[in-house]
């Protein structure tokens, strides 16, 4: 299924950190809190402004971002769980990161 937000919103795939932690301790799933960091999927076209311009979104597809805990809108999709949030609920986006593997 194809999938295309509408006006500012963008839809987000979170990023899993590793397993372990520096001293190679396994952290069980239930002591993680939810990642605050994603990789942008898609992106809508860009909201109006007061003169009914379209002002263009600052992220795009595969940018990585930082976003708050409770941001956004979890849906399945596909069998994937993804974030719909509007661009204003990103904190951030990570400059230089390497791309990142999909998640299982």
């Amino acid at each position: 299924m194809k999938f295309r937000p509408l006006h500012d919103r963008v839809v987000i795939r979170r990023i899993t950190p590793l397993e372990k932690s520096a001293g190679g301790i396994i952290i069980p799933d239930t002591a993680k809190d939810k990642p605050m960091e994603g990789e942008v999927i898609a992106a809508g076209p860009g909201a109006r402004n007061e003169q009914g311009a379209i002002v263009a979104l600052e992220v795009k597809a595969g940018d990585r971002v930082l976003f708050g805990k409770w941001s956004g809108t979890e849906v399945k999709l596909d069998g994937e769980e993804l974030l719909i949030m509007k661009e204003s609920d990103l904190l951030g986006v990570i400059e230089g990161a390497t791309p990142v593997a999909r998640a299982a």
